[in-house]
């Protein structure tokens, strides 16, 4: 799969035809009552140019996961905190897996989400996505609550080197407010409306699980697809 499949493969998951049975509904953020956040038909529309920027690892790696995330969920900071790194220290600097993040802020929970969203993306421009990720995952408890979040985020910009007056500029014109939009409408034609969930060739596995429960599952697919 490339990184151009990517809406493709969010609107054809294999939600029940998991691959080992302990992959079981974890803890998540979940929409309450039925559907995601509606996107716009200029959405819907929008091509994604900055996919590359929010993708870490080998484009080559014999797997790829989408993770679905919402910057202001707990326990997607669960799995920041806890998974990621191992899952990076594992598979992804050896070359195993690809991780490209999809954005679906969950704003009737979260209504902060929706900013820091775009907040990263615009931060995606200047080449910075994943410094900024972590930023916010890092000060989530800070910045949830706040009724004006952007000299908050000024502060992490400061401290992840984006530039402010590209980053303002971003913001005000709303610039990267369709390809977030985008993202969400993928969700909703795949059916996903959690969070934290992963998108593993074709299934779609959901919680903040911990390293010892991807294990088994990435290992047998890479198998697969190597032959090793």
């Amino acid at each position: 799969m490339t990184s151009g499949k990517a809406a493709g493969l969010m609107s054809v998951l294999v939600v029940a035809a998991l691959l080992t049975g302990i992959w079981q509904l974890r803890s998540t953020d979940a929409i309450p009552g039925a559907g995601v956040v509606p996107a716009t038909a200029e959405a819907s529309n929008a091509q994604d140019p900055m996919l590359d920027a929010r993708t870490v690892g080998d484009p080559a790696a014999p797997v790829t996961v989408y993770e679905v995330s919402d910057f202001q969920c707990p326990f997607c900071r669960q799995f920041w905190e806890q998974t990621l790194p191992a899952l990076k220290q594992e598979y992804i600097a050896t070359g195993q897996v690809r991780l490209i993040f999809i954005n679906l802020p969950l704003a009737a929970l979260h209504p902060n989400a929706p900013a820091a969203h775009e907040f990263a993306m615009c931060s995606a421009r200047q080449g910075l996505f994943w410094p900024v990720h972590d930023l916010l995952f890092e000060t989530q408890d800070e910045w949830k609550g706040l009724d004006n979040l952007v000299p908050f985020f000024m502060s992490l910009a400061d401290s992840a080197g984006v530039d402010r007056r590209v980053l303002g500029q971003c913001l005000t014109t709303g610039a990267m407010r369709p390809v977030v939009q985008a993202d969400l409408m993928m969700a909703a034609r795949g059916g996903i409306n959690s969070t934290p969930t992963f998108v593993i060739e074709g299934a779609a596995l959901s919680g903040a699980a911990p390293i010892e429960d991807w294990r088994p599952v990435l290992d047998s697919i890479i198998a697969e697809k190597t032959g090793r």
